[in-house]
């Protein structure tokens, strides 16, 4: 049983958590853009809690790249540099073919519902594209995804770099369109398919499959920005 103490430190870390992942949705959908200033009196009044939490939900954050803190300034929201992207790349294709050889959770028939569900939006999305509900829609997608993995530390970093790498695929809107719609369809109906058949390691290769598709969008995407 946990010591008053210890009940403490576990409330204080699951506030921390749940400031840090929504400060992360709020960066990755562009709520927060690069140059934008994360003041710690307004997110704590914003949450109802002391500074203390917040503070560890940005520091946790910095790690990943997507904010900095400088001096006179504060923390701000900034863009990774290209060599950055590139390595959140690289890394989550190699993690990706991981999914389903270290210790993946058994494949449930509400995890084939939900990639029913998914699958059924995103060809609604075609038809009327919407920015922001692509945006969600693959989220979600991630979310059933990052559940399926049963390593914990593989899970940890399937996360991390996936905030890494849509913080750059979000905010690349020359790559949003019904295209994308078209590419999350796809995706979507070969994993309906290895769910169906409870092969979890099949998602692994549809997810790396898919990855490097996205690797090379982005590619051209930088390369037109350097070019201009």
């Amino acid at each position: 049983m946990l010591g008053t103490a210890e009940m403490i430190d576990a409330d204080k870390m699951s506030t921390a958590e749940t400031i840090q992942t929504e400060l992360l949705h709020r960066i990755c959908f562009l709520d927060y853009r690069p140059g934008d200033q994360l003041k710690e009196a307004e997110l704590a009044a914003e949450f109802g809690v002391s500074r203390t939490p917040v503070r560890d939900a940005i520091n946790r954050i910095s790690h990943l790249g997507l904010v900095e803190t400088l001096n006179g300034v504060g923390t701000v929201v900034v863009a990774l540099s290209v060599a950055k992207i590139q390595h959140v790349y690289e890394m989550r294709l190699e993690l990706a073919a991981l999914i389903g050889t270290m210790s993946p959770r058994e494949i449930t028939a509400q995890d084939r519902a939900t990639a029913g569900d998914l699958l059924r939006e995103a060809m609604g999305l075609s038809e009327s594209f919407d920015p922001r509900q692509y945006v969600a829609l693959n989220h979600r997608l991630h979310q059933l995804i990052a559940s399926l993995i049963g390593n914990s530390v593989l899970q940890s970093f399937w996360w991390q770099t996936y905030y890494q790498a849509a913080s750059t695929w979000y905010g690349a809107g020359n790559l949003m369109g019904p295209d994308v719609a078209a590419a999350l369809i796809h995706e979507l109906r070969d994993i309906v398919i290895a769910l169906e058949n409870n092969d979890t390691k099949a998602i692994g290769f549809i997810q790396r499959t898919h990855i490097g598709y996205g690797y090379q969008r982005i590619k051209t995407h930088l390369i037109a920005q350097e070019t201009t």
